[in-house]
């Protein structure tokens, strides 16, 4: 199989290049048949620049600001059997495509995987908290998928869906600009297939918006968006803040 790596990227010149370094040192170490595409989403900083600086990589221009927007633009790019949906700001670990090609391999079923950030920028009690959360959300994932058979959950900026049904299920909804992007297409990927979200399949984030808007506010938006896709099929917040921060070096990758 395939893996196309779509990355949106708004004035993402300060983090893009470290998540293209980790994914092309996927490429380089593995035998893996990978495309890499970056999605330059209305960027007016070097972000397009630094995309083409890296041999290889297919770069997009999507005029239209918004984060669906450029996730369908490299979504109708990309000629990949899977689709891994990668944030600008991400670090993706080596191991991270052998665990996505197995669990595709082994599951014909399974249309979409998703997996956790671990925050590389800052403290570990943020990080502690925000595992918190992720259990609390896998509980309301479990009860979702298995008891009331409803939808399913897949953690924007870390998520892989097959192809196929991503045709089957019309693509991306451009209604989402950002928040409850994920909770939308997990609902409708639910239907027609395996929605899976795996703790063993982490990437490495900046923690930028956590910091930014504070755990609690970002919590209940990222909650009530979840309810608000599922329930009315639309966003609850229908806008987010732009959050460009220079570049930190990771705290722990361990």
């Amino acid at each position: 199989m395939r893996i196309s790596f779509v990355i949106p990227a708004y004035n993402e010149e300060n983090y893009l290049g470290r998540c293209l370094d980790s994914i092309m040192a996927i490429v380089n170490q593995k035998k893996h048949s990978i495309e890499v595409i970056v999605v330059n989403n209305a960027s007016t900083d070097k972000t397009r620049e630094v995309a083409l600086s890296y041999p290889g990589i297919r770069l997009i221009d999507e005029p239209r600001k918004g984060l669906s927007q450029a996730r369908q633009a490299g979504f109708s790019a990309a000629t990949g059997d899977l689709i891994a949906n990668i944030d600008a700001d991400i670090i993706v670990p080596e191991d991270w495509t052998d665990t996505v090609l197995e669990s595709f391999a082994t599951n014909d079923k399974l249309v979409g995987l998703s997996g956790p950030h671990v925050f590389y920028d800052v403290s570990k009690w943020t990080n502690y908290s925000v595992r918190f959360f992720y259990y609390c959300s896998y509980v309301i994932y479990l009860f979702n998928r298995f008891i009331f058979r409803v939808s399913s959950m897949l953690q924007g900026g870390n998520f892989v869906i097959r192809r196929s049904a991503l045709d089957k299920i019309g693509g991306f909804n451009t209604d989402f600009s950002f928040y409850g992007e994920d909770a939308d297409i997990a609902h409708r990927l639910h239907k027609v297939g395996d929605v899976k979200f795996t703790f063993k399949l982490p990437v490495y984030a900046s923690g930028r918006r956590v910091i930014s808007e504070g755990k609690v506010t970002l919590a209940f938006r990222y909650f009530i968006n979840y309810i608000w896709a599922i329930l009315f099929g639309r966003p609850f917040t229908k806008s987010a803040a732009d959050i460009r921060l220079e570049a930190v070096e990771e705290n722990d990758l361990s």
